[in-house]
């Protein structure tokens, strides 16, 4: 009788271990869900439901203030490659536009903050006092930035012309009026603007290149330039490629600058294919062709995106 009560307990707990095993595997299956439960809430709220909400938007005359939104089917999209088109030519102005800017300002917004930040990077006085000055200015909001430089550039009583005429320099330029100057005004402000942003990433970058790779290099004789172009450019690749695809992208949706700036002048040179979309969109109330420019300009920056993961992806292959 003793025996069997001893293993009576015993024979529940081998009976109940597999339930609680199966339990516990669920429980274990179910938390990384639970974990990305609000991240997929949020992106099916703000991303993929306007994504395809914008999709059906493009396929229709849609104006928000009209009970009647007529399905047109492709005619939209058609509408930005037919000729005589109402939208045809402003929006690849528009474009246009855009990719000057990018031409313009990329390739500033790679170099110099690589340079600043190769240059906070090394061991001086004041070094954080530094770092923190350059990061300063992207603190501030778009707005903000955009008129301040308005009134220092204004060509009428901005303190830039008056400043050049005090110096003996010409004092009528038309920094945000004429070309080629407003480029200069709208590619000077966003690199002064943004360039702390890519400097800590870069500097972020640049600490985790191995110190005993630099030694290594200078053991072999490597000068300087050896040592930037075999050390710290293969060491800073994967962070090069985020801040290349981020800058891209970035400087294709400039918005606020030109709209708050230039007002797209002189005539639409500096009015960006987002400000043309936003003003389609929501000044003349034509949802459905601004929807399709808008998907028209995401493929296009999808497209680009490829190809710069496609020549990192074989500049690194080439490097092996």
């Amino acid at each position: 009788m003793a025996t069997q009560t001893v293993e009576a307990p015993a024979a529940r707990a081998r009976a109940d271990a597999p339930a609680r095993t199966s339990t516990g595997r669920r429980r274990q299956n179910l938390e990384p869900y639970l974990f990305l439960a609000p991240y997929a809430i949020l992106f099916g709220a703000f991303v993929a439901l306007p994504a395809v909400l914008g999709l059906w938007i493009s396929l229709h005359n849609w104006d928000q203030f009209l009970a009647d939104k007529p399905w047109v089917g492709l005619n939209n999209y058609l509408d930005l490659v037919r000729p005589g088109s109402a939208q045809a030519g402003p929006f690849w102005q528009s474009m246009l536009a855009t990719g000057k800017f990018m031409v313009f300002s990329v390739p500033l917004l790679l170099t110099l903050p690589l340079a600043v930040a190769l240059l906070l990077n090394r061991r001086f006085a004041g070094r954080n006092v530094f770092r923190a000055l350059y990061f300063a200015p992207y603190v501030l909001g778009v707005v903000v930035v955009s008129v301040l430089w308005r009134f220092l550039l204004d060509p009428g009583v901005g303190l830039v012309n008056a400043i050049s005429k005090q110096l003996g320099f010409a004092g009528d330029t038309p920094w945000i009026t004429g070309l080629p100057w407003v480029w200069v005004s709208l590619v000077g402000i966003t690199v002064w603007w943004t360039l702390g942003f890519n400097a800590a990433i870069y500097l972020a970058g640049l600490q985790d290149v191995s110190r005993e790779l630099y030694d290594a290099a200078e053991v072999d004789g490597a000068n300087p330039w050896h040592k930037f172009r075999h050390v710290t450019m293969p060491g800073l690749r994967p962070v090069m490629l985020l801040v290349v695809v981020n800058t891209v992208l970035a400087s294709a949706n400039m918005f606020g600058q030109s709209f708050l700036i230039t007002q797209g002048a002189p005539g639409n040179e500096t009015r960006t294919a987002i400000m043309y979309i936003a003003q389609e969109g929501f000044y003349r109330f034509h949802l459905g062709s601004a929807a399709a420019m808008s998907y028209v300009l995401s493929l296009f920056l999808m497209a680009l995106s490829v190809l710069i993961f496609w020549m990192f992806r074989r500049g690194q292959e080439d490097a092996r």
